[in-house]
């Protein structure tokens, strides 16, 4: 079976994707009920220094990573289903979205934070 792979938008203006990469497990309460798509986990923001440093704050804790380059890029696909006149009535092709060159990696353990009522 062959299955191709399309990108209409050139090989410099394709979208850049950046994976998050957390060590352990997020949990949501178990009083939530919903969906987990678009649920909003927590905030990532970049630091102002000359180093990529991003601080990821979920709940009372805050994590701290670095913006790694991956040692090979990664693909972001989306498949498509045609249909064609033959006896097979389909074909598949893969289209690119995005290419992810870098993660955010957060290796060390949340920083509690407190507030500041007692």
């Amino acid at each position: 079976m062959e299955i191709r792979v399309k990108c209409e938008c050139g090989e410099e203006e394709c979208s850049e994707w950046t994976i998050v990469e957390l060590q352990g497990v997020v949990e949501t309460q178990s009083s939530f009920q919903g969906s987990l798509q678009n649920l909003e986990i927590g905030r990532l923001c970049h630091t102002n220094s000359s180093q990529e440093t991003y601080t990821f704050t979920v709940g009372y804790h805050e994590l701290i990573g670095s913006k790694v380059i991956l040692k090979k890029p990664l693909l972001v696909l989306k498949k498509l289903q045609k249909c064609t006149d033959d006896l097979s009535g389909k074909e598949t092709e893969l289209q690119v979205v995005g290419i992810i060159r870098t993660k955010i990696l957060f290796k060390t353990r949340p920083k509690p934070l407190m507030s500041g009522t007692t």
